[in-house]
């Protein structure tokens, strides 16, 4: 009696749960992984086109200038209040020479 219950109650999602667990899979890559590879790839960009002279903030809050780019091993050297210090490339986070540059007002 008991084992015929326990049966009943498992058998009731039927083809539903095949259809709901391949769906929770397909939200999952659509909103989480591939958000991020978006994301990575947008960084590269980033930072590959960063140039001398520009201000930026490190990953660890840092802000600064790029005074020189060291292409063969993926460095910069950044001027802050400070002194220089030698970072790399993925270290840094956003650049502010973009953010505060003053923009245009259309009449």
């Amino acid at each position: 009696m008991m084992y015929q219950t326990i049966f009943l109650q498992a058998g009731g999602g039927g083809i539903g749960n095949y259809v709901l667990i391949p769906l929770m899979f397909l939200v999952l890559y659509l909103f989480m992984i591939r958000h991020q590879m978006k994301r990575q790839k947008n960084e590269k960009k980033f930072q590959a086109s960063i140039k001398k002279g520009a201000k930026i903030v490190t990953t660890s809050g840092i802000h600064g200038k790029i005074v020189d780019l060291i292409d063969a091993d993926n460095t910069c050297v950044i001027e802050t209040g400070a002194g220089k210090i030698k970072f790399e490339r993925s270290a840094i986070s956003m650049e502010l020479s973009k953010k505060y540059a003053p923009t245009e007002v259309k009449k």
